[in-house]
């Protein structure tokens, strides 16, 4: 097992605008990824299997629910702190991130902000901890970038819900405790409901030959008129806008976190770039290796200051949807980018599991469809700009 080298790039001294508490945070999720993810990822990917063995770790550098009061068992960070754990967890792989972004974002996120305080005392401190792990369930087979079109239902039955339908492509459900589910009442209205496993009818069959996120368990969400206790409903808020709001929150981890994939493509191509000797020179010599890596920084420097500005906004409360689907979409596409070019560099050793760049690009090309598709980012910037909506 070849050591982790990783220096991370920081070409306008963003260190300089953390504070002490973010570079506590930062480096100790970064100590944690070279010791914990790094040496076991590559062989986990080619196996397609999720490590089970490193919740526990995640849980100990807070990457669940960091900014989760510590009341119900978060860290009480800030926004920027959540970035910054996020980034350097995808790093390590964007399997791993995802497993932490939904278990904060789009499990503890909802079930704080529109949950009973009963629910936060009962499921929050267990998902802190990873003694629970909790999955998302939006997306339908035939409804993607249209959930507002869901088919998933359930009915009053007096002393219960009843739940019927199906939720696709879903991160975590193989394995997951609980799951925050969004369907349609007897009038059309969605709401969130918290599904435990064991339930009856409510299965989770797990989703295979994957050639992007291998390293993440993804699977499906099947509900055969499963019974829901009432008090399992979120009261806080329904409508479309409160998946949407989960997924905002989402969304700018991902803004963060595809900056850390991008690094560690970049800082394997430099690091190799100046190693690897053709024609008497390092090929770090030559006109067009040089290109590559100064438009690979540059990419990322860019990213990286559209990230802490986004994180400042999120914790002054002013950060906007539009703004944070924008962060996603453009630090996805630079972080696919500097993949594909760091590939090059590398020549027919890119390809190989000795180095991290394939994977990260096969992961990537998952990171830029799910939780809004580049394309569907790009109208909601374009509906935002002009007051008209494309996608209606």
């Amino acid at each position: 097992m070849k050591p982790d080298l990783f220096e991370a790039p920081d070409y306008f001294r963003l260190d300089d605008l953390l504070s002490e508490e973010h570079k506590l945070v930062r480096d100790a999720a970064r100590s944690w990824v070279k010791r914990s993810v790094s040496p076991i990822i590559e062989g986990y990917a080619q196996r397609a299997e999720f490590p089970t063995e490193i919740i526990s770790g995640l849980a100990e550098i807070g990457a669940f629910g960091p900014y989760i009061p510590a009341e119900y068992g978060g860290a009480g960070l800030d926004q920027i702190s959540y970035g910054i754990i996020m980034q350097e967890i995808e790093r390590g792989d964007s399997g791993v991130r995802s497993t932490a972004s939904v278990q904060s974002s789009l499990v503890m996120y909802p079930i704080y902000a529109y949950g009973t305080e009963e629910q936060r005392k009962k499921y929050l401190p267990k998902l802190a901890s990873g003694e629970m792990m909790g999955c998302f369930g939006l997306t339908e087979p035939d409804h993607g970038s249209n959930p507002s079109g869901m088919v998933t239902n359930f009915k009053d039955k007096g002393d219960h819900l009843l739940l019927n339908g199906a939720k696709l492509w879903i991160s975590n459900a193989p394995f997951a405790d609980v799951a925050v589910v969004w369907a349609k009442n007897e009038e059309g209205r969605i709401h969130g409901l918290i599904v435990e496993r064991g339930m009856e009818g409510f299965s989770t069959p797990e989703t295979h030959n994957k050639w992007s996120l291998r390293a993440s368990a993804t699977g499906e969400l099947i509900f055969d008129n499963v019974r829901v206790p009432k008090e399992n409903l979120l009261p806080g808020k329904n409508g479309l806008g409160a998946p949407l709001g989960c997924l905002d929150s989402a969304r700018y981890g991902i803004a963060w976190g595809a900056i850390g994939a991008a690094m560690d493509c970049y800082d394997t191509a430099l690091r190799y770039a100046k190693e690897r000797v053709q024609f008497d020179k390092p090929i770090a010599a030559t006109q067009l290796q040089q290109k590559k890596l100064a438009e690979m920084i540059t990419e990322i420097t860019k990213a990286q200051l559209l990230a802490y500005r986004l994180g400042q906004l999120k914790n002054e409360g002013k950060a906007t949807t539009a703004q944070i689907s924008m962060a996603k979409r453009n630090n996805v596409d630079m972080a696919l980018k500097v993949a594909r070019e760091a590939r090059q560099v590398l020549g027919g050793m890119g390809i190989t599991g000795e180095y991290p760049i394939m994977r990260h690009m096969m992961n990537l090309e998952s990171v830029v469809t799910y939780e809004g598709t580049h394309d569907i980012h790009l109208l909601i910037t374009g509906a935002d700009i002009t007051g008209f909506q494309a996608f209606k």
